[in-house]
């Protein structure tokens, strides 16, 4: 008879938020879960950004799970309950800068997140959100084995048996790598590929002392932005690479006096310098463009800097047979537009609904999995080639003025989807049905991809440094949006000039029934509203923003608490 203490269902490798948030899910739903993390909580990590479409898959996890811990970090209405060591995230704020010049006002966008239905995003302090929700998996019940290597896995007909660094042997039904870039499995496989468009290498830190860029340069009321770029994600991007700049100390209620800084480069363009220690390199490197080596004047890091080689990877597989690769283990392509989180978490929750109906079934065939391995294929694939695109377009600004429009529109599109089909699914199965057929951007809408490709590959076949090739490009574009009818108005805004989106894009304002109008006409609005009626929509908004209130999310804590108070959990805890 074998040892239950040893035996389990499910068996996932690492516990960051992937395979957390996975095993909470699948240990709330009766699942025995073991987790095993070679590191101990708290632990660094980076991926800190969070954006619409991240933020939305975590509340839909929250509600068709029941698991409600998983919402948390999806919005600022969070912060009374995970703590004031995050940050606050109003835009994306971009600053285009040339070498040996000071940055120019009109090379600047701010795209600003809507505060309506939920909030301001986050900007994630990792090793607290991760802990977090590795004591969450283990409130449910999952053991958690910390500082627990796995050596090796060996794959049955009936199961895996898990190895560990210290000798013991589990045993599972079914294996889930989460183990990032070094997955054991792709590994053993020999899945691994590095066959991707998109080539960069990046030098990150936390820093403290960095002021507010605006405190250096000229104000936001200058710019002409609506926010200060310390109340968002500011991007420095430049010909061949672009800086990250992550501040947790945004707020008035902000505890934590951390920024997050990483500068990415194409070591086709930046070669590493070899011969610089990291923190040498990154500080000689922005003393190319003035206004940025003014920005980190006086900024100290408060840990080690880190370089690495190559970022992009992914796998020729992602499925087999009692197993499968998931989050960071599948690939990764760049930090850019924050959708390594967003890809992540989607294949997680899409996960948890096969392993659940796997477990049912008692039926763990890679056949059943194979929805899987096809949405994490296409979102890597969709972000390989914007995060190229979008490299090759700062090399020229005219470019990038018309290239940022696509990923903005792909963003806004994917996160109206999400939002619907979480707002009108009515069961888990109804929901997964519709987003499993997603791309990462446009919201699996056909014209939107037919647009994208056709603007991608202008992209890719112009010359930066011609000119005149650049001016047909952008024409070329230009009359491609011009000619799409479904365009919401706030992105012919930025096309005719403006720098920022409006303060609220989903304002009700904007639910005309118009062409030009939130929720559009004709195919647009019947594959992203269905057949819901203007009221409809409107009430689920005000419904949302009601639910996911700062105040109803405090009354919901307080009455849980209390609950828990009369009658106590039991939870399993365990030690490696």
């Amino acid at each position: 008879m074998a040892d239950t203490s040893t035996r389990f269902d499910i068996a996932i490798i690492g516990s960051g938020i992937s395979g957390s948030s996975l095993g909470a899910i699948l240990a709330r739903h009766g699942l025995r879960v073991v987790i095993f993390e070679a590191g101990v909580h708290p632990k660094f990590a980076v991926g800190e950004s969070m954006i619409l479409e991240t933020s939305e898959t975590m509340r839909a996890m929250a509600e068709l799970f029941d698991v409600p811990e998983l919402a948390f970090f999806s919005s600022e209405h969070y912060l009374a309950q995970i703590g004031t060591s995050h940050g606050l995230k109003r835009h994306f704020s971009f600053l285009h800068h040339e070498e040996g010049r000071p940055h120019e006002l009109r090379r600047s966008l701010q795209a600003v997140i809507p505060q309506r239905p939920h909030g301001y995003e986050l900007h994630i302090h990792r090793q607290d959100s991760d802990y977090l929700l590795t004591s969450v998996a283990v409130r449910y019940g999952a053991t958690v084995l910390q500082a627990t290597p796995v050596k090796d896995i060996t794959l049955r007909e009936d199961g895996v048996e898990v190895l560990t660094a210290q000798g013991a042997l589990y045993q599972a039904d079914y294996i889930v790598d989460a183990g990032g870039m070094r997955s054991l499995l792709a590994e053993k496989f020999g899945w691994r590929s590095r066959e991707l468009q998109a080539h960069t290498r990046t030098i990150y830190t936390h820093m403290v002392d960095l002021p507010c860029y605006n405190q250096i340069g000229a104000s936001h009321q200058s710019y002409g932005i609506p926010f200060p770029v310390s109340e968002g994600t500011l991007h420095h991007v430049f010909h061949g690479g672009w800086l990250w700049v992550i501040p947790f100390n945004n707020h008035p209620a902000a505890t934590n006096p951390l920024v997050s800084i990483g500068l990415q480069l194409d070591p086709r363009i930046h070669p590493a310098r070899e011969d610089l220690s990291p923190e040498a390199e990154f500080f000689n490197f922005v003393e190319r463009f003035p206004s940025i080596a003014a920005h980190f004047r006086g900024a100290r890091a408060a840990r080690a800097w880190t370089r690495t080689g190559r970022l992009q990877y992914t796998a020729t597989q992602i499925v087999g047979e009692r197993f499968c690769l998931q989050g960071h283990a599948a690939g990764f392509i760049d930090p850019l537009y924050s959708k390594g989180l967003y890809t992540t978490l989607m294949s997680t929750a899409l996960l948890a609904h096969l392993l659940l109906d796997a477990h049912r079934d008692r039926d763990y065939s890679a056949e059943r999995f194979k929805p899987l391995e096809e949405l994490t294929l296409r979102y890597v694939a969709a972000h390989d080639r914007v995060v190229a695109n979008s490299y090759k377009s700062w090399s020229n600004y005219k470019l990038w003025s018309v290239y940022s429009v696509l990923w903005l529109l792909g963003a806004y599109t994917e996160y109206v989807k999400l939002l619907s089909t979480r707002g009108r699914a009515r069961s888990r199965a109804e929901y997964f049905a519709t987003v499993q057929t997603l791309r990462l951007v446009g919201g699996g809408f056909a014209e939107f991809k037919a647009l994208a490709d056709r603007i991608d590959s202008i992209i890719e076949a112009v010359d930066p440094c011609d000119e005149a090739a650049v001016d047909r490009a952008v024409a070329e574009i230009r009359a491609l949006y011009d000619a799409t009818p479904w365009i919401p108005w706030a992105f012919r805004q930025l096309l005719a000039g403006r720098n920022h989106l409006p303060a609220n894009k989903l304002r009700l304002s904007l639910l005309r029934q118009s062409s030009a109008g939130f929720m559009g006409e004709g195919a647009f609005r019947r594959h992203f509203f269905g057949d819901a009626t203007m009221a409809e929509v409107a009430r689920f908004f005000a419904s949302e923003s009601v639910k996911y209130s700062a105040s109803a999310l405090t009354l919901r804590k307080r009455l849980g608490f209390r609950k828990r108070r009369a009658a106590p959990s039991r939870v399993r805890v365990s030690r490696g």
